[in-house]
């Protein structure tokens, strides 16, 4: 029943206002609009979502470094580094060896014109560690990735592009001018699932990519990721990696020679800011710098709503003094009054909330744009990429924080003011 009069109060007040009430809800609108793009942005780097859900359990190794004396040299490793301090890991569930970036590649059937998709050459592991959904197929395992078959696996959209259906398991397409087997069909993959994004995959033991190494074999084009059992993990594998990399440095490098890791391997929020090979990323700095636009976000917009529920409670400055004479005590006034404007906030959110889903949608391309892509394919958003439920948390958390900043200063004004102040129509 009390939430019902509050409706019926918050109804006849927007009745009786309407331009302060339109005002007010398309100010806090917009403000959650603007707060919620913030929060899609970084969700979509951070939250997890196929066939990248296991993020939480994600630890990268995109580079490492060789520092001897004045000199020091960063790129991706060799997969003799993969397989020695990495793959040989014994603490978490799995680790996953690829090429550090998709690259662009042509692909074709006999007799046709060949067209460019974004390739990425993988381990059997790979498809233990993401999960990808088949249509059709199965991933390459072991015996296919160790004897170096040429097998490959293609999203729905290359099937079509070049067989017209997405039933090719078992047919040859030509990658680069060599046959390759279809062993697999997936769902198209969005280019913000960084790590495991491609349009097709293919072992890279089908390849030469794995001899192409320099600085003492150390350096190489493979990236890892490293997936642990639970979160609670990554202490012990991180110190399991620091003591194979001390290892390696003891027994395998010569002439000052030593591996350097830089603080990874990186979670997946770190991971998502680290843009330089040579640099850590200050993990504290980007959220400082996010949580600024989130004051900055809420002050302005406070602040203005603040004046209207000034001014809304000004005309209701005799029902406040009744409502005090008939026993309402000062929290209990200022309860209602936040109460009400809690609803009106509430309901101005939600239509933020959808406003920024649309856009989202609508803006993805200029949105999501990722910083240094190595491919230009872009960004795709579904909902299940962009609403989780935390999205929904941090839309009803901005709502309540709002709420307060705007009505919490009038609603305690107006719990001050004397009953015969009140009912003579005065605020003060």
């Amino acid at each position: 029943m009390l939430i019902k009069s509050y409706f019926i109060q918050i109804w006849t007040q927007l009745r009786h206002h309407q331009v302060i009430s339109a005002v007010s809800i398309a100010g806090t609108a917009l403000a959650i609009f603007l707060i919620m793009l913030v929060v899609m942005m970084q969700q979509v780097r951070v939250a997890p979502f196929a066939p990248e859900s296991n993020r939480k359990r994600f630890l990268h190794v995109k580079f490492i470094s060789v520092t001897n004396g004045s000199w020091s040299g960063n790129a991706p490793m060799s997969i003799k580094i993969a397989d020695e301090c990495f793959k040989s890991l014994r603490t978490p569930e799995a680790v996953t060896a690829y090429t550090f970036k998709v690259e662009s590649t042509p692909i074709g059937l006999p007799k046709q014109p060949a067209v460019n998709i974004d390739l990425l050459q993988t381990d059997d592991v790979f498809w233990r560690v993401f999960d990808f959904s088949f249509v059709a197929g199965k991933p390459y395992d072991e015996a296919m990735f160790n004897s170096g078959l040429p097998v490959a696996i293609v999203t729905e959209s290359t099937a079509k592009t070049l067989f017209h259906t997405t039933d090719v398991v078992g047919r040859e397409l030509l990658l680069n001018h060599v046959p390759y087997k279809v062993v697999g069909v997936v769902k198209d993959v969005s280019t913000l699932a960084t790590t495991a994004y491609g349009q097709v995959w293919i072992p890279y033991t089908s390849t030469e990519i794995t001899k192409d190494i320099w600085g003492e074999e150390i350096m190489g084009w493979m990236s890892c990721t490293i997936l642990a059992r639970d979160a609670d993990d990554f202490d012990v594998i991180r110190e399991e990696v620091e003591r194979r990399r001390q290892e390696y440095n003891k027994h395998m490098l010569a002439d000052g020679s030593e591996l350097v890791y830089r603080g990874r391997p990186y979670d997946q929020e770190k991971n998502s800011m680290a843009f330089s090979a040579s640099k850590e990323p200050d993990i504290g700095q980007v959220r400082r710098q996010r949580l600024i636009v989130f004051v900055i976000l809420l002050l302005v917009p406070a602040i203005n709503l603040s004046s209207m529920t000034q001014s809304r409670l000004r005309q209701r400055v005799s029902e406040i003094g009744v409502r005090r004479a008939f026993g309402s005590t000062r929290l209990e006034l200022m309860g209602q009054i936040i109460a009400e404007n809690f609803w009106v906030t509430l309901i101005a959110g939600i239509l933020g909330l959808l406003l920024s889903v649309a856009f989202a949608y609508l803006g993805n391309s200029l949105l999501f744009a990722l910083e240094f892509s190595p491919t230009s394919v872009p960004p795709m958003v579904d909902a299940g990429i962009l609403l989780h439920a935390s999205t929904f948390f941090y839309a009803l958390l901005f709502c309540f924080i709002l709420n307060l900043l705007s009505s919490g200063l009038p609603a305690w004004r107006a719990s001050r003011v004397g009953i015969v102040n009140a009912l003579n129509g005065r605020l003060h």
